[in-house]
């Protein structure tokens, strides 16, 4: 009988959660740069470039891939010959290690989860509480899967119950085109099949963790169905022209995970978890021995890849007009020096209460001609300014869109993946513009901002309004000031250049 020791388990929850923060798994790193060295979009390639460099920073300085550092699932496979050593229950001790990861002083961790989510939605601090699932099995030792999956990618989740003579091959080609690109690819798709409708989530979930090898499976060709499937999948999917970030190219998965599970005669239950750009997971095994030892990748694992500013038109965002953006185009590469606020979900609904009523906005928070950074960042730790400050995803704004453009007089917006319609033509009203970050390189970003104060808010935390000073900040045009998008137009091209699919799934 194996004896579990509570401050080993704890640790090694901590440790793990660490090491995902800032280490890519090195398959992922791989098939990136093979996806990177084939692309021939240029926009995704410098999406790609971007996300590699700061995986390689991120190594290098231990700091988060993303300022959006998850919400951590654990899968437990518990031997029934194990003994614990503890006074605190499973899910407890789990949640400690998290508690010990995401507070640790040289790598902060942004804490995300709120209780009460259909109420007051009050941040925990923490990031607690895990979401865990446990298992018990024959053995004595304890075996652990855990990742830490973005809030974009998740909410881009998808279910269906299809009937069991439909295609899933169709469903998926129907599907994945409406989750835009606010999943941050170029990811992998998990996919589960079978089961009821909870056991096919957890299958996808739980292949979003599987290692990439779809580059061995077609080399070696495939010799299940769902094999057959998942190089079909990998094929079409790829063939949509999507693109890293959306913004049109080769690759928008770089692999496609499939798990499934029996299921009842008159059921097909299928579903779809996409992972992002900063795919985080680990697995390790206890046995007794001590806390589990995570293996240090080595920086000979990253590619040297330097990013090309040559083509990119520096601009100072301080005093700009709408007449000096009415020539940016769609595709185009900025970079941004001057300074520029934030503000994700929460500020802009108190920002447009505030208007609604007619009453000012706090001191400082002037959008007049300013720029806004739909951006939550992680706390700084040592002599950084500010920690990892990527963008979130754009289209929760867009409701708040129209109205912050007419009443504040707002001249751009910088987030993630595309905008919706009427976000689209609030922006064509109002001759203002919509650039994009890259999604998957929050530490690249960081390293543009210079400096960086709360004006307002402060109580929301990482939601807080910022005023961030920026030099050479890279952005991508995403909609201009005539309302036309990328993520509308480059897919579109791609999918015909690529030829493989005669037109666009709608």
């Amino acid at each position: 009988m194996t004896t579990i020791r509570q401050d080993d388990f704890i640790q090694s929850i901590a440790d793990a959660l660490q090491f995902i923060s800032y280490y890519h798994p090195k398959d992922f790193i791989d098939a990136l740069y093979a996806a990177y060295q084939q692309e021939q979009s240029p926009a995704a390639k410098d999406a790609m470039a971007q996300i590699l460099i700061n995986s390689r920073m991120c190594a290098e300085g231990r700091r988060p891939i993303c300022q959006d550092t998850g919400i951590v699932t654990v899968f437990l496979k518990i031997g029934m010959d194990v003994r614990w050593d503890a006074k605190l229950g499973v899910s407890e001790m789990v949640n400690e290690g998290l508690r010990r990861a995401y507070l640790h002083p040289d790598n902060v961790l942004r804490a995300s989860i709120l209780s009460d989510p259909a109420g007051k939605r009050i941040n925990t601090k923490d990031n607690t509480p895990a979401v865990i699932h446990m298992e018990l099995v024959p053995g004595d030792k304890v075996d652990v899967e855990l990742a830490a999956k973005g809030g974009g990618s998740e909410a881009k989740s998808k279910f269906v119950m299809l009937n069991p003579s439909d295609s899933i091959v169709d469903w998926v080609m129907k599907t994945v085109p409406t989750m835009g690109a606010g999943w941050c690819p170029p990811g992998i798709l998990g996919i589960g099949i079978g089961g009821t409708a909870e056991k096919a989530m957890l299958l996808a979930k739980q292949a979003c963790m599987g290692s990439i090898d779809i580059r061995d499976l077609i080399a070696r060709g495939p010799s299940t169905a769902l094999e057959e499937l998942r190089l079909a999948l990998y094929d079409k999917v790829n063939a949509l022209g999507i693109g890293a970030q959306g913004l049109g190219g080769l690759t928008t998965v770089l692999d496609v995970k499939i798990l499934d599970y029996p299921t009842h005669a008159a059921n097909k239950p299928v579903a779809m978890i996409p992972n992002c750009a900063a795919t985080r997971h680990a697995h390790f095994v206890l046995n007794g021995a001590g806390p589990a030892l995570l293996t240090q990748p080595s920086l000979a694992d990253w590619p040297e890849i330097t990013q090309a500013a040559g083509s990119a038109r520096r601009v100072n965002i301080n005093g700009l007009t709408k007449q000096d953006v009415a020539d940016w185009k769609p595709g185009e590469t900025l970079l941004l020096s001057g300074t520029l606020l934030t503000g994700r979900d929460a500020a802009h609904k108190r920002i447009v209460d505030l208007l609604n009523k007619g009453e000012p906005l706090p001191d400082g928070v002037d959008l007049k001609d300013k720029f806004i950074y739909y951006v939550g960042p992680v706390d700084a730790v040592r002599d950084e300014v500010v920690g990892p400050a990527g963008p979130t995803t754009a289209t929760r704004m867009d409701g708040f869109t129209d109205t912050v453009l007419e009443k504040t007089g707002l001249l751009g917006m910088i987030g993630k993946s595309e905008r919706g319609p009427k976000a689209i033509e609030a922006i064509a009203k109002h001759k203002a513009v919509y650039l994009i970050a890259i999604g998957g390189a929050a530490y690249l970003v960081s390293k543009a901002i210079k400096q960086a104060r709360v004006i307002a808010f402060p109580e929301l935390g990482m939601e807080a309004i910022h005023e961030f000073v920026v030099e050479d900040m890279p952005v991508t045009v995403a909609v201009n000031s005539r309302g036309e998008s990328i993520h509308n137009t480059a897919p579109k091209f791609w999918q015909a250049k690529i030829g493989k699919i005669p037109v666009l799934v709608e």
